[in-house]
């Protein structure tokens, strides 16, 4: 299958352009009011529908207003021109507390760029920062592969993540909505929601979790025995009865490879378990053995 160049590149030029973001640029087509200085009237900028972040912790935007009371923003809010006005690729919570702040000008920085690559920007940022919950993190990717047709390795490149990162955050969407409001919420990290995804009821096993105070190694135990409860096959309940370092290295494997791992291990000899579900993920484990053979 041949690949788009664009998107080989696209990692490097993603790079560059944020590199640049706290440079002053030329547009051609400046919107309105847009003073040589990059200062604007905040009520002339607005926030993208498709900012992929959606929580902004209020007590945070309280202490971030009070810190541009007293010395103003720091770094400008990226923008790019949308029908006349000025919407927000990156900065939308400086925005926020801006308004807070009772200013009446932002500094900002116009980008001439695609509803892609905006959203491309808008998910690096975040996630550089750690900005985004894991869940916000998640639709953000399958938002550029069901509208820009990115694959994993491509998402991968763009972030500066692994393509088992990709994989694993992707693998939260299939919780049910109160998992995944507990997860935006930081009631339950990733690794919890992680060891819920194959159990016959994520939600009342999260609300366990989150009423016991359970560690990420205590729901993955909790998962096996829900798991074990329901009459799934030997070989996927063995894992209950394993000693705590094959567990370990059952997850860290799940982690790198972004696929099901199982170990059995018995003796001085067992078994290496790769689950994979399409031929994508198939070819993936392929690619790695003959890399690393």
């Amino acid at each position: 299958m041949n690949e788009d160049p664009s998107k080989r590149r696209l990692g490097r030029g993603l790079a560059a352009l944020i590199g640049e973001m706290d440079q002053p640029v030329q547009v051609n087509t400046p919107a309105k009011n847009v003073n040589p200085d990059r200062m604007v009237p905040i009520e002339h900028v607005s926030r993208s529908p498709k900012n992929p972040r959606r929580h902004f912790d209020e007590a945070e935007l309280q202490d971030l207003a009070s810190s541009i009371r007293q010395h103003g923003i720091v770094q400008p809010v990226v923008v790019r021109t949308v029908d006349g006005r000025l919407e927000i690729i990156a900065g939308e919570r400086r925005w926020r507390a801006a308004q807070l702040a009772g200013l009446t000008e932002i500094p900002v920085i116009v980008r001439d760029v695609d509803d892609r690559t905006a959203l491309e920007i808008a998910i690096v940022e975040n996630v550089q920062r750690s900005d985004l919950n894991p869940l916000e993190e998640a639709l953000g990717y399958e938002q550029l592969i069901a509208e820009h047709g990115y694959t994993q390795n491509d998402l991968g490149e763009i972030i500066g993540k692994s393509r088992s990162h990709v994989a694993n955050s992707l693998r939260l969407l299939k919780l049910p909505d109160p998992v995944r409001d507990m997860l935006s919420a930081g009631s339950l990290s990733a690794g919890h929601a992680r060891a819920l995804i194959t159990t016959s009821d994520p939600s009342s096993l999260a609300r366990t979790i989150v009423s016991k105070g359970m560690s990420v190694r205590d729901a993955e135990r909790l998962a096996q025995n829900d798991i074990k409860s329901q009459g799934m096959p030997q070989l996927e309940t063995k894992s209950v009865e394993k000693d705590s370092d094959t567990l370990a290295l059952e997850r860290t494997l799940t982690d790198a490879l972004g696929l099901d791992v199982k170990i059995n291990h018995r003796g001085g000899s067992g078994q290496v378990r790769i689950n994979y579900r399409n031929l994508e993920q198939l070819e993936e484990v392929c690619r790695l053995l003959e890399r690393r053979g």
